[in-house]
Parts: C-alpha cells; sequence; structure tokens
C-alpha cells in the first residue's frame, strides 16, 4: 500500500538540502591567510604623542612657521601646543595685526604637516594683573576668532578651554569668580564653554583643566559619564574633554581632582574624550613605576616634550620613555587577515582583518577605513572601497575585526595588485596627504609616499562565472 509524505516533512528535507548545497557553496571558497609581525619601532603619527610647546604674545611680532612645523616633525612630533597671549587685549579688541599672526600660524600648522592643541589667554605671570578680560570681553574675543576656528578646523586637534586666569588655566581670575562654588559662580566660565562651543565646529573637543569644571557648569555628577551610546553624537557634554597640567605631581594633581569620585570620572570619561597636559613635579606620583598605569587609566593622547624636564628625565633613566613615547594616544597593530584566494574580476572579494590597539586611548577624531588596490603594472590604475569601521571605537587593549565583502568591477585590468589599508584624515584636503595618515605598528607595511599600509599582494583575472557579483564594487579613483 502506498503513502504519501506529509507536505511539511518534504518542505524540511527540501530546506535541508538546499542548506546544504550553500553550505558546500560557501565551504568551496579558497582564502589565503597572511600573518603580520608587530613592529617595536618609535615613529610618527597625526593626532597623539609628545607635543612641541610655542607661545606667542601680542607684544611680540614672532608666529609659528612653516620651518617650525617641520622642525616639530623631524623631532618626532606630530603636534603643537600653541598658546596666544593677549595681553594688550585685556580692555580692548584684538588687533587685526594679532589676528593676522594667529592665521598664518595655523596655515603654516597645516603647511607643515602637523596639527595642533590651541589656547588662548591674558597672561603667563601670577604678577602681571589682570589676569584676564571681562566676560564680556572674552565673548568678544571668542566672536573675533569664530572664522579662524572654523576655517582651520581641519589642524585643530583639540582645543584647550583657556582665556581665564593665568595661563588660561582657569584658575586665578579677577573677572570670573576666583575659587567657585556655587552654579551662580559658575556661570560666567559657562559662558565662555558655551561661547566656545558655538564658535569651534562640532566635530572638534574642548578641553577643560579639571574635572570640577565640566561638572559644575553644566549641572551633572561624577556618575553622569559619558557611554558607548552618548560618545560622539555631537552634544555638549560628548565634546567637553580633559587637559591637566600637574599630571602626576601630587595625590590631587595640585588641585585637579578633588577626590576619588574625580578621578574614576576622567577614567570613565577619557574613553571617549581627549586626554592631555603637561608634567609639573617630581614626585613619588610621576615614579616611573606608577606613571604607566596612570596613563593607562587616563587614556593619555597628548602630554608636553618639555616640561617638566626633571620628570622626563627620570622617565627616560627609569627606561620607561620608549614605551611612553609608542603606546600615548592610539597604537594599532594588524595581527592576522583573510583575502579572497581567487580574485576575478565582476566577482566577490572578502577580507578579514584582525587589529588590535595596544596604544593607551583610542582615536578620538573622526578618521576613515579604506581598503585601496594598486595595480602593480600601472600604479595610476587605483581603486577602493570605504569601510564603515570606526577606530574611534577601536579602545585600548581591544581587539577588532575588519570584515568586507565587494565585487572587484569588470573594468579592472587583469594582473598584480598591491593591497593597501588606509586610515586617512577626513578632511577632504588632508585626505591625501601622507603625513596626515594613521600608520599601523607593523613590520614591513609601511609606505610613505602613499601614507597607506599594504597587506597583499594578489592577482587578479578573468572570470569563468557567468554570474556577475550583485553588491558593492570597488571604485577607481
Amino acid at each position: 500500500m502506498s503513502r504519501k509524505m506529509p507536505l511539511s516533512i518534504i518542505l524540511f528535507f527540501c530546506t535541508l538540502f538546499f542548506s546544504c548545497v550553500n553550505d558546500r557553496n560557501d565551504d568551496s571558497i579558497q582564502y589565503d591567510s597572511v600573518n603580520y609581525t608587530e613592529s617595536d619601532s618609535i615613529f610618527l603619527n597625526p593626532e597623539r604623542g609628545f607635543y612641541a610647546h610655542n607661545e606667542y604674545s601680542s607684544s611680540g611680532t614672532n608666529y609659528f612657521t612653516e620651518s617650525a612645523a617641520q622642525v616639530c616633525r623631524e623631532s618626532g612630533r606630530s603636534l603643537t601646543l600653541l598658546i596666544f597671549y593677549m595681553q594688550d587685549f585685556r580692555n580692548s579688541l584684538i588687533s587685526p595685526e594679532f589676528l593676522e599672526r594667529i592665521d598664518k600660524s595655523l596655515k603654516n600648522v597645516r603647511a607643515g604637516g602637523c596639527k595642533t592643541v590651541l589656547r588662548f589667554a591674558y597672561t603667563d605671570s601670577e604678577s602681571d594683573t589682570p589676569w584676564d578680560a571681562s566676560q564680556e570681553l572674552v565673548l568678544q574675543h571668542i566672536e573675533q576668532l569664530k572664522p579662524y576656528l572654523i576655517e582651520y578646523s581641519d589642524i585643530i586637534f583639540a582645543m584647550e578651554a583657556g582665556f581665564v586666569g593665568v595661563w588660561g588655566e582657569w584658575y586665578y581670575t579677577d573677572h570670573f569668580n576666583f575659587e567657585p562654588k556655587t552654579s551662580a559662580d559658575y556661570a560666567p566660565r559657562h559662558a565662555v564653554l558655551d561661547a566656545l562651543l558655538k564658535a569651534l565646529p562640532q566635530k572638534r573637543m574642548i578641553c577643560v583643566r579639571t574635572p570640577a569644571f565640566k561638572l559644575n557648569c553644566f549641572g551633572i555628577t561624577t556618575a553622569d559619564t559619558i557611554t558607548a551610546a552618548t560618545a560622539y553624537n555631537g552634544s555638549d557634554l560628548s565634546r567637553i574633554a580633559c587637559h591637566d597640567d600637574a599630571f602626576l605631581s601630587t595625590s590631587s594633581d595640585m588641585g585637579t581632582f578633588k577626590g576619588t569620585a574625580d578621578r574614576n570620572f576622567w577614567y570613565a570619561e577619557t574613553k571617549y574624550v581627549v586626554m592631555g597636559g603637561e608634567t609639573d613635579l617630581k614626585s613619588t606620583y610621576s615614579d616611573y613605576t606608577v606613571a604607566i598605569a596612570a596613563m593607562e587609566k587616563l587614556h593619555l593622547t597628548y602630554l608636553n616634550a618639555d616640561y617638566i624636564k626633571t620628570v622626563l628625565s627620570n622617565w627616560t633613566s627609569g627606561g620607561i620613555m620608549p614605551e611612553i613615547k609608542k603606546r600615548m594616544g592610539y597604537r594599532f597593530v594588524l595581527t592576522d587577515g583573510k583575502f579572497t584566494q581567487k580574485a576575478e574580476v565582476s566577482q566577490k572579494y572578502e577580507v578579514q582583518l584582525n587589529i588590535k590597539n595596544v596604544g593607551f586611548a583610542a582615536a578620538v577624531n573622526s578618521r576613515d577605513v579604506e581598503l585601496i588596490f594598486v595595480s602593480r603594472e600601472d600604479p595610476a590604475s587605483k581603486y577602493k572601497i570605504k569601510l564603515s569601521n570606526d577606530p574611534r571605537f577601536w579602545f585600548a587593549n581591544g581587539k577588532y575585526t575588519i570584515n568586507v565583502t565587494f565585487g572587484l568591477p569588470e573594468t579592472m585590468p587583469v594582473g598584480k595588485y598591491d593591497v593597501y589599508l588606509n586610515l586617512p584624515d577626513p578632511e577632504s584636503n588632508l585626505s591625501t596627504r601622507p603625513e596626515y595618515s594613521i600608520r599601523l605598528a607593523n613590520v614591513g607595511m609601511w609606505n610613505a609616499a602613499l601614507g597607506y599600509n599594504k597587506i597583499n599582494t594578489i592577482t587578479v583575472t578573468k572570470s569563468d562565472n557567468t554570474s556577475a557579483y550583485d553588491g558593492t564594487f570597488l571604485v577607481k579613483f
């Protein structure tokens, strides 16, 4: 007697069959695996590391030159701190002549391949009073400076709040409530921050001198830290960062921290915002046995290369200076990768890369990630694809995977291609400049002329497959 199989069972076996067919198709794809060697060398990278300190007074005539930027890079620094002291404008608007010097300085930072941490203040001496200008005049000065902050936002790595007090460090002040206690006391300082947040393009951060300034100006608690969900969203809180100019000096870093809660607040915040500063006093707190741990907790990205010499010399004699130079900010290392073995035009191609960050911090400004294919026979024949990965979320001590599938265009000439991972500056006027691209900490990978990291060489061939890939393809550029 014949029996009919139930429809549900038939559908089950059909599904199982096609699933197996699909599995066999995926399994039939062959991959080439590549292992990469980590480099132990010290080298330049943008937006991180020791900075060169440069300051200019309104009473002088000098400004930052392109040759100064070249010296900066030759000394192993991609950052310069520019402080403009405006002693002559505590009772007047900034003069056209001084604005021109500011303009020239920032233009030369760009021309010389550097970026700047920018600060404005009214005096560098406790004996030179008044220590700052009135709130009304400070706000007018910020409005005068706004066009320059916009024009040169591409090379402004971060801006330190400045304007208030000696050195612009928000302590000694005549006009902004010395040692404020109430929210009303902080209102004038908040007004300065608000003006700066409006003047500086949203993509850049403003560093304040202590946790208390952010907490009190914005009326938040130490529990209200930035999270992965609120980081880089353009809000005021996501843009207020940190600079400690008494780093590792005393138990409180000379009043930077009022207690453990303040420290924990910055430990959490600096995962997502800029953290920098300078040392100020050789002590047990700056001893090389504890310095590295402090830099890790605070996700240190930049530090003064010249101050204070006793601390820096201690780190050198203690043998940790090379590690600090290598790990300050981000330090990305490729560990291994997989590439589709058969690279055929009009067909799907897959790349998987595993990367780790052995630095103290993530990249804190936006950064593009691209795969670039360059023909060996015709180097002008170049193809690329922009990836969705965001290095701002490649945190310290983390491991991450880049996994992308795309097509090789039918018009792509066959032959050998060098494959590169490129992490360029997203600004259009900097994106093709090698000095603004990130170099990976791997042996034999960096192409200094192009600013690319070579990750493989492949041979592109014609395809016998009549069915073309229907996804995203490499684009010629």
